[in-house]
């Protein structure tokens, strides 16, 4: 009977082989269901998106994973549409200025209406990263102000770094941070211009119906016509300081010599959209309270107002990223095949990724009952899968004991690991793995990588050619072997951290986990 048992353990550790035509045809079929032109581009609140959310559920349900959104599959996500109402006003020492001319209003999401009046501070590129040599507020006095900064990072942080210095949320929460009460952001354009396409943006419901956002409002972008207003009489004019900055030099933050009043109305708009939530409960009692979360997100961008020249308009989504949920919905299945790990893990499909990692950061910040210890994200998103790749890059992968795994998991699919091939596309932070980053999570989000013969070719005409657009459709040259090959490697991944000895862990002294307060290394 000893025997017989530990055979048994032996088998269900071990997952029986699987044909792989018929993983190729099984990744195939969701991806043609869920890039399909009836669910019309999967748009976050649109009914296409809830009949893919429903079928999501109902693959959750067939690999028997129990529903993890306190009893149900779908996590109801508050979505709220917001965008300037109407015409909006900004004087300086009591002078009006033009709108589209000088400034350009954004909606506020924390209020329906602005009617915000204060001394201005110029603040460069708004970075405040002391351990880094970098703190653009260090020589200023923020408090009360409302801060003028400009875009982008220094240049020599590390790519990763960059990136995240480099977004607006992280420039408004340094702001914020610093007493700030709001933000206008100098574009050097000759036209002002929304910040979003349209000015419409999203984010999720607070009880008082206004979006959650983190740090000040940004409250509008300026032209250089309003730019040089701002400046005037500073004793630094707007060209100079633009120089400076541009120039990489260490430029004096200004406090500007003028009043700069802005008034404008916020239209809020609810809009219903789920998260899709399956668990497998771990099966060691010292570790299933432990989490493991494998994301991906279920929304697309919906319908395009002009159809390109084919007469398309449908953007179906099928690399960005319906591919990353087939991989999802198949890393289910083989769990299922090779029985549970022994830490619980989460397959969750996000909404509204695409309006800016809103579904992710909703389920960060309201996490089920029983869901709470997350100690790993490992993140799918838009694998580009139309050539053979021979090598993998792991955002954020190298920050973590999450490396090795990776490494590990690539050497048995036959790859190696690269670094990131494109860092000024900031993708570290472009994606749902990095709300769960901001929670003090190690996560990675792992892409095929461009080392292969063609792969960069193949990966730059998709980006040209189809990336955000109608032609982004099953027909797009995806490479069916290349996509089981891919979830082998997502598969391998979770499987050892569902069953390590020892949950993950930031590398000793990492910036991210650091700043976010994360489980360290010793």
């Amino acid at each position: 009977m000893p025997a017989v048992a530990s055979l048994v353990v032996l088998l269900s550790a071990t997952e029986p082989p699987a044909p792989r035509a018929a993983e190729e045809a099984a990744i195939r079929a969701h991806v043609a269901y869920l890039a399909s032109d009836a669910l019309a581009g999967r748009e976050a609140g649109s009914a296409g998106f809830d009949t893919a959310a429903a079928y999501v559920a109902q693959q959750f349900a067939a690999a028997r994973l129990k529903p993890g959104a306190d009893g149900a599959y779908l996590q109801r996500v508050p979505l709220v549409r917001y965008q300037i109402a109407g015409h909006a006003a900004a004087s300086i020492n009591g002078t009006a200025l033009t709108p589209g001319g000088d400034f350009t209003a954004t909606a506020n999401p924390q209020a329906a209406r602005t009617d915000m009046s204060a001394r201005v501070v110029f603040v460069g590129q708004g970075v405040s990263a002391p351990t880094r040599g970098h703190d653009d507020y260090a020589q200023v006095d923020a408090r009360g102000a409302i801060v003028a900064l400009v875009g982008g990072a220094p240049d020599d942080l590390q790519s990763e770094e960059h990136a995240y210095f480099a977004s607006i949320r992280t420039k408004l929460q340094a702001a914020a941070a610093h007493g700030a009460i709001g933000a206008v952001l100098l574009t050097g354009a000759k036209k002002a211009r929304p910040v979003r396409a349209g000015g419409v943006q999203y984010g999720w419901a607070t009880p008082e119906g206004t979006a959650f956002a983190p740090g000040v409002p940004l409250l509008a972008s300026f032209t250089d016509a309003g730019a040089n207003k701002l400046f005037a009489g500073a004793g630094t004019t707007w060209d100079q300081a633009r120089a400076e900055v541009n120039g990489k030099q260490a430029f004096p933050p200004a406090a500007l010599k003028i009043t700069l009043r802005i008034q404008s109305a916020t239209q809020f708009t609810p809009v219903a959209s789920s998260n899709v939530v399956g668990v497998l409960p771990g099966t060691d009692p010292s570790r299933s309270n432990e989490v493991v979360v494998l994301s991906a997100h279920l929304d697309h961008i919906g319908i395009s107002k002009k159809p390109n020249a084919k007469g398309d308009a449908i953007n179906n989504g099928a690399l960005d990223d319906a591919i990353g949920i087939a991989s999802l919905i198949e890393e289910a299945r083989r769990f299922q095949r090779a029985g549970a790990g022994k830490r619980t893990i989460v397959f969750l499909a996000v909404t509204a990724e695409e309006k800016g990692l809103v579904g992710s950061d909703y389920f960060v910040r309201h996490r089920p009952k029983g869901l709470k210890n997350i100690v790993a994200d490992v993140n799918l998103d838009m694998p580009v899968l139309t050539y053979a790749f021979s090598d993998v890059v792991a955002f954020g992968g190298d920050r973590s004991t999450l490396g090795p795994v990776i490494a590990r998991a690539a050497k048995g699919a036959g790859v190696v690991t690269s670094p990131d091939p494109i860092p000024e596309q900031t993708i570290f932070t472009r994606s749902d793995h990095f709300r769960f980053v901001e929670a003090g999570v190690p996560s990675v989000f792992l892409w095929p990588g461009l080392k292969a013969e063609g792969a960069r070719a193949a990966f730059e005409d998709f980006m040209k050619n189809r990336y955000h657009q109608p032609g982004d459709e099953i027909d797009a040259g995806i490479l069916w072997d290349q996509a089981v090959r891919f979830v082998d490697i997502n598969y391998a991944i979770a499987r050892d951290i569902a069953d390590a000895p020892a949950k993950p862990v930031w590398n000793k002294g990492d910036y991210f986990g650091t700043a976010f307060k994360g489980p360290m290394a010793n």
